[in-house]
């Protein structure tokens, strides 16, 4: 799921302290892996709004609701 001493961007933090992985995402999303691996890695990766977007749909029906992008994501 996650290394140890890996760097993680809000995303990658906030699906860590829900128990999600990655794949978790990537199945819920249908984004490509590298896609996935860069939105919760590397924290000069700049998304798509598209690519927001379909995470926020998949954490607001599976996670939280009332979820924010801004908590997600450095925008």
């Amino acid at each position: 799921m996650f290394g140890i001493g890996k760097p993680s961007t809000k995303l990658g933090k906030k699906l860590k302290k829900e128990g999600k992985s990655n794949k978790w995402l990537q199945e819920k999303t249908n984004l490509n892996k590298n896609t996935i691996t860069q939105l919760t890695s590397n924290k000069d990766y700049e998304p798509k709004q598209q690519t927001i977007k379909k995470i926020m749909d998949v954490i607001r029906k599976e996670i939280d609701k009332n979820a924010k992008s801004d908590d997600y994501f450095d925008l």
